[in-house]
């Protein structure tokens, strides 16, 4: 880090306040709206519970109902996973900044949620074209399904959207923290995340825009082409389907991945693909709270009401546990 960052936090009012020991930023959030402060930190604490109780529901059914051991469930399990991890990368801070007048994460605090909440939701990025994948393979070629799908690929799959996530965060966060951030360390926004803190930089970041924009462009772009790609042969096969239980059926299958996507990366994309000058910018810390805080919520709820099969699993599992426990 350059000398220029200082060792110094600023208050909300904007004044210095020297630190010989401590440094870090200010993650002004919500502070410009304080009648919204109270409700929010109600509303997020009540997401972030159905997030961890939902997500960890679907991990736990998935492996203890034998008939959801395939692959669908096996990527939905790893995508339950994502979503608590990604959320307790960040929502935990920001509870404690909407009741704390500082607002501060310390340097070291902004590092680990920018390289965590980073990599978890650039894996998610490629899990959900992965996820596409196997919806165009069990709708288009159901009866070579478990041949083209077997454990082996899957394994392959997931990890290739771990590692690609992990690899990217890697080079591009080490580019953002390697800029001098001169003068205040004041960040309009309730996460340490690259474009908010390159607009703190006091060099020219052309570069680190361009770079951010490929990976955008990596991440963003190409998955959601892939997932139209896949969907358009999907609508094509369903299209082909004379039977109208066999046509809802197939559409059933794939529904609720479908609007996991567009909420997820309609969200991102209105994030990280605008201008640096955009002037709906001032509306991105209230976007990001859709994929960081309502999203992870939302997608075991979509999931789960919308699937019969994994009612009835978790049907099936309630009742195992309430035997065990008054037998």
């Amino acid at each position: 880090m350059s000398q220029c960052s200082g060792n110094y936090f600023t208050n909300e009012d904007g004044e210095d306040t020297n630190s010989s020991s401590l440094t870090g930023f200010i993650l002004l959030g919500f502070s410009d709206h304080p009648q919204l402060q109270e409700a929010l930190f109600v509303v997020i604490l009540i997401f972030y519970l159905l997030t961890i109780l939902g997500n960890t529901t679907i991990i736990l059914v998935s492996h203890l109902e034998p008939k959801l051991h395939m692959p669908m469930y096996f990527f939905l399990s790893h995508l339950s996973f994502l979503d608590i991890c990604f959320t307790s990368s960040v929502i935990p801070q920001l509870l404690v900044n909407l009741q704390d007048p500082m607002k501060a994460i310390t340097y070291g605090g902004c590092i680990v949620q920018l390289y965590v909440s980073l990599a978890l939701g650039s894996t998610e990025c490629v899990l959900l074209a992965v996820m596409s994948y196997d919806r165009y393979i069990a709708v288009c070629h159901p009866l070579h399904y478990t041949v083209f799908m077997h454990p082996r690929l899957c394994m392959i799959l997931a990890s290739m959207a771990w590692l690609s996530g992990v690899a990217t965060t890697l080079v591009q966060s080490t580019l953002t923290l390697q800029l001098p951030f001169c003068g205040h360390h004041q960040v309009d926004h309730f996460i340490c995340e690259v474009p908010v803190l390159t607009k703190l930089s006091c060099i020219d970041t052309t570069f680190n825009e361009a770079e951010l924009f490929v990976a955008s462009i990596l991440f963003l772009i190409e998955p959601v082409s892939f997932i139209l790609v896949s969907y358009g042969y999907i609508t094509w096969a369903v299209l082909q389907i004379k039977s109208t239980t066999g046509r809802q059926k197939a559409f059933g299958t794939c529904s609720s991945h479908l609007m996991v996507v567009i909420i997820f990366y309609g969200t991102i994309i209105f994030v990280y693909l605008q201008p640096a000058k955009s002037k709906y910018k001032d509306q991105g810390k209230f976007v990001s709270l859709f994929y960081t805080v309502v999203t992870p919520m939302l997608n075991p709820l979509i999931y789960t009401l919308r699937n019969k099969e994994f009612k009835g699993a978790l049907k099936k599992v309630l009742g195992n546990i309430l035997a065990v426990s008054f037998a």
